[in-house]
C-alpha cells in the first residue's frame, strides 16, 4: 500500500484515540476523534470547502478528528517518502485558525499526554494553560515513543520552528 492509500490509523494513534477526552466545561481537552479516516473524498469536499477553492484535492491530509465547533485534526503528508507517523499533525479551525501541532505522532501522543489537543496546541487564546497530564495517555505515550518524551509546550515550539510557514502556506490556497 502506497502512503498516498494509506487510510490505516497507525497503532499508537488508534490507542490514543481509543481514549474518551474530557472537555471538563472548558478547562479540558476539546477533541472528538473519529474511529477512522476521512475518506479522500471527504477529506477533498472539506479541504474545497474550508479554502473556498473548488480545484484543490485533499490528498495532502489525512483527517482523524474534529474540535467542538468543527476544527480539524490531521496529518499533514509534506515529507516525501515517510510514513504516516512521520509526518506532522496541523489543525484547520472552523473559524480560520491553522497550526501544525506536533512534528509527528510521537510528539502528538505526549501533547495528548500533557491535557493538550489539536485546538489547544494551535490556538493562542489561553497562552499559559497549565498542563493537566493524563495518565492513561501518560502510558500510551510511554509505551509508543517511550525516548521522546517531552512537555507540551516544547511540542508545540519545536512543530512552529520546523514549519513557520504553515499559515501562509494554507492562506495562500484561500480564494
Amino acid at each position: 500500500m502506497t502512503l498516498a492509500d494509506d487510510r490505516q490509523f497507525p497503532a499508537g494513534l488508534a490507542a490514543a484515540l481509543a481514549n474518551p477526552f474530557d472537555y471538563a466545561g472548558g478547562e479540558g481537552v476539546d477533541f472528538e476523534p473519529f474511529t477512522a479516516f476521512l475518506s479522500a473524498e471527504e477529506t477533498t469536499d472539506w479541504f474545497r470547502s474550508w479554502t473556498g477553492n473548488g480545484e484543490l484535492r485533499g490528498d495532502d491530509f489525512r483527517v482523524f478528528g474534529q474540535d467542538g465547533s468543527g476544527g480539524y485534526a490531521a496529518f499533514w503528508l509534506v515529507r516525501t517518502g515517510l510514513p504516516l507517523a512521520d509526518q506532522p499533525v496541523v489543525f484547520l479551525g472552523s473559524e480560520g485558525e491553522t497550526g501544525v501541532v506536533a512534528r509527528d505522532l510521537a510528539a502528538f501522543l505526549w501533547l495528548l499526554a500533557d491535557g493538550f489537543g489539536p485546538w489547544e496546541a494551535a490556538t493562542s487564546y489561553e497562552p499559559d494553560r497549565a498542563p493537566r497530564p493524563n495518565d492513561e495517555l501518560v502510558a500510551l505515550a510511554e509505551r509508543f515513543a517511550p525516548d521522546q518524551r517531552q512537555p507540551a509546550a516544547t511540542v508545540i515550539e519545536q512543530a512552529a520552528a520546523e514549519f513557520p510557514d504553515f499559515d501562509d502556506i494554507v492562506m495562500g490556497l484561500c480564494r
